[in-house]
């Protein structure tokens, strides 16, 4: 009787909660040309060679329009009416600021917004600023700017008239998410303010007053019985790819971390991108309790990046749909779709088929996408060596499938679960000391048998 009742709720369960697509990294070159040579393909790929590029795209190019409409598609046909969609920005290229300028950084944001409204024209999206949707790059004021206000404008029919005001001001904004049978709130963040490659801001405490602003928002949400998701495109912490590499200055940082501390129990969970990569960030308290975590979906662009010490650092463009409780906004598990590239150009398909790639559930065995459960799917990426690759495979979507030993092992677990600088520097040096010792102790084993054999035949 038992697993009937079961297998009546559920459906229910199923139809009472909600799904949200969530994109990011788009990066349109619309200058790909697969028919060029060598280093000519892309602007994007720089004067980098590389074999010949396919209609889809190629890894050392940013994205090509075909696959973005492609993955836009997809979406589509795969989840046609979700609840809301997650686009968290870097629309332009690769190319150095000469290539751009205002009116084409706008140019390419105006057509993105149009592909993803046609394809979506009824459903509410909640979009962010990346770090490449300015001009110069990176360098986004703590005030008010042409970009910021064209930018509401083009999104004016996902925005209300606050959110509008707002982002004019300094490109972020708060609002409900829709529909009756949710106590949810979205909460966009313009991160660029705390990248530390943004000059702009190099020198101020509180950019646009966005951190002042976050925390009047959390607190009003806790007042109001809502939960929040926090959203935005460059993250806190390091990245897992480069030993050391951090995004935002240290004050900035430090001060993020803090906000959550405050906020965690109003905050369900974070979504950001800029990484390209499929990973995570764990959020904890003083006394070290997982409190939070941040999800960082992989990037559409397939692009090869370039930053110095980065091993095979390209990726096969990736989509996510995320199941959620719509009353405690708890996530409930997440899909990756993503298309396999290299097949898709080989077999020139006019529709290329994206396919699933794995279900947090299903591929770390945990019930759910909670702070505890992702603290499980960390424990078993740090101590067992079938888990570490199987998430290091879904890293770059199924792209890189070499081993990860050693320093890959360290530079993921600690970029995962260190935020903090101090922490960080100190999770890096006792796992590489620790696994120093582990490599020399054969070495020392055998000496001392040899030692001990020798002892006794000398006896």
């Amino acid at each position: 009787m038992r697993s009937a009742a079961l297998l009546l709720l559920c459906p229910l369960a199923a139809a009472l909660s909600g799904r949200f697509w969530h994109i990011t990294d788009l990066h349109w070159d619309p200058d790909y040309d697969p028919a060029a040579g060598a280093g000519q393909m892309c602007p994007s790929g720089g004067s980098r060679a590389g074999p010949a590029g396919g209609p889809w795209g190629t890894y050392l190019c940013d994205a090509p329009w075909r696959l973005l409409a492609s993955a836009v598609r997809a979406m589509r046909s795969l989840l046609q009416r979700p609840d809301f969609v997650l686009w968290t920005g870097d629309d332009t290229p690769h190319v150095p600021n000469e290539k751009l300028g205002e009116e084409k950084v706008l140019h390419i944001i105006e057509k993105l917004t149009s592909l993803i409204r046609e394809t979506f024209p009824d459903t509410k999206v909640y979009a962010a600023l990346g770090n490449h949707d300015f001009h110069p790059k990176n360098q986004f004021p703590g005030k008010d700017h042409r970009i910021y206000s064209q930018t509401a404008e083009l999104w004016r029919p996902w925005l209300n008239n606050a959110s509008i005001t707002l982002f004019r001001a300094g490109g972020f904004y708060s609002e409900k998410l829709p529909g009756s049978r949710t106590r949810g709130r979205m909460v966009v963040l313009n991160t660029n303010l705390y990248y530390d490659q943004n000059n702009e801001t190099a020198g101020e405490e509180d950019p646009a007053g966005q951190f002042r602003w976050l925390d009047e928002t959390l607190t009003n949400a806790s007042r109001a019985d809502e939960m929040v998701y926090i959203v935005g495109h460059v993250p806190p912490g390091f990245f897992e790819k480069k030993r050391g590499k951090a995004w935002f200055r240290s004050g900035f940082n430090e001060r993020y971390l803090q906000m959550v501390q405050k906020h965690h129990r109003v905050i369900a969970a974070q979504f950001f991108g800029h990484h390209h990569t499929d990973t995570f960030r764990m959020f904890y308290s003083d006394t070290g309790s997982p409190i939070n975590v941040m999800f960082l979906a992989p990037g559409v662009t397939p692009w090869k990046t370039t930053l110095p010490g980065v091993k095979n650092g390209a990726n096969n463009p990736g989509i996510r749909v995320i199941d959620y409780d719509p009353d405690t906004l708890q996530v409930l598990d997440m899909v990756t779709y993503y298309l396999n590239l290299t097949h898709a150009n080989l077999m020139e398909e006019k529709s290329p088929v994206w396919e699933e790639e794995y279900r947090l559930t299903e591929a770390f065995q945990v019930p759910d996408g909670s702070a505890h459960s992702m603290q499980t799917v960390l424990e078993r990426i740090q101590h067992d060596p079938y888990s570490l690759q199987q998430y290091y495979e879904f890293n770059s979507v199924s792209y890189d499938l070499a081993p990860c030993e050693g320093s890959c092992h360290i530079d993921h677990v600690c970029a995962i679960r260190e935020l903090d600088f101090t922490r960080y520097e100190e999770c890096v040096g006792t796992s590489s000391s620790a696994s120093a010792l582990v490599g020399v102790w054969p070495f020392f084993s055998c000496l001392l048998l040899g030692l001990i054999s020798l002892q006794q035949a000398v006896q």
